[in-house]
């Protein structure tokens, strides 16, 4: 007993402990090595996603076109300022969370693919170029007093309350096209402004729009005065309105806004006429009376991305913010920069 008990203590025991602590010795090894691999793809993945890291673009510069000055702004104040422009802070929280997400990712998209747009900075104040913007101080005078802590405060909650977040296709920032109201209906991309059909800007249907100011508007101009604002880009029109054929939509896109119509001899692109006569959208019919011509509006803006008045209806009717984004950006991810 006494030769076995030794033989065990000296040789058995020793071969099972060393045995055990091989493997565990070897566990660990496969472990340091997974982690190893994992910090080297995480490092990879950070460097192939450079260009949405938040520090690139947390500070901005933003053109005042009226004072002719640059103003570098952190990224989130400023969309404050986009956000009180661009929408009716009336409208649902969630509503002016999509816009915030919106802007951000418009922002984004210029700062990556429009360098040269304006020279040393990376976006201007304008909505007829970039996005419109605010200060707070303007913004607060426009409001009474009673309403403007309250008011403030919830822009900054729609901004805040989605940091850093914008809107991706294929893990690039969309162009993030929106519009006051859509008429109903939205517009793709390719129709207003022609070349690549974008597939996150297509036509969508939205309802509820209807009950908002600025849905529908009528335009009534005499023969000359149609005939005057189109001559500076066709100077060779002629009308005669004794013809019924004189004034004649004769093509529709997809979503029933006009593309083209015959204007006396000339076929005009409907947002030529658009902008020659300062319609609300293409989106309209034309009714001739006598030698007045009447066109009857429908939604407010070129159509194409998200309708403001349709996110707003949308949220009224229970959706949240990514759902409304979702609605109007077909195929999209929300992603944190």
């Amino acid at each position: 007993m006494y030769i076995l008990v030794f033989t065990l203590v000296i040789f058995i025991l020793p071969a099972i402990f060393t045995k055990k602590s091989i493997t565990v010795s070897n566990l660990f090894d496969k472990k340091e090595n997974q982690d190893n691999t994992q910090i080297a793809q995480t490092q990879e993945n950070s460097d192939n996603s450079t260009k949405y890291e938040y520090t690139r673009f947390a500070t901005l510069k933003l053109y005042h076109q009226d004072s002719n000055q640059i103003e570098e702004i952190p990224l989130e104040q400023y969309l404050y300022g986009v956000v009180s422009a661009e929408m009716p802070v009336s409208y649902h929280i969630e509503a002016l969370k999509a816009q915030a997400i919106v802007a951000r990712t418009y922002t984004l998209y210029q700062i990556i693919n429009s360098s040269n747009k304006h020279e040393n900075a990376d976006i201007c104040d304008k909505s007829t170029c970039c996005q419109a913007w605010i200060s707070k101080d303007d913004r607060l005078a426009k409001w009474s007093e009673d309403e403007r802590q309250s008011n403030w405060s919830k822009i900054e909650q729609a901004v805040n309350e989605t940091y850093g977040k914008i809107i991706t296709y294929n893990g690039e920032p969309i162009d993030a096209f929106f519009h006051a109201n859509s008429g109903g209906k939205t517009e793709s991309a390719s129709n207003v402004w022609g070349g690549e059909n974008l597939p996150y800007l297509q036509s969508v249907e939205t309802s509820g729009e209807d009950g908002y100011s600025g849905y529908s508007t009528e335009l009534t101009v005499s023969k000359d005065e149609l005939k005057e604002k189109l001559k500076s880009t066709y100077p060779d029109i002629e009308i005669n309105l004794q013809n019924e054929e004189e004034i004649k939509i004769t093509e529709y896109t997809e979503s029933g806004r006009v593309r083209t119509i015959k204007i006396g001899n000339t076929n005009v692109p409907a947002t030529k006429l658009r902008s020659c006569l300062g319609l609300r959208s293409t989106f309209f019919n034309v009714v001739v009376n006598g030698e007045s011509i009447t066109f009857n509006v429908t939604g407010y803006g070129h159509g194409v991305g998200m309708s403001q008045t349709g996110a707003d209806s949308l949220a009224k009717q229970g959706y949240g913010v990514e759902d409304i984004i979702k609605h109007f950006y077909t195929g999209v991810e929300i992603e944190l920069i």
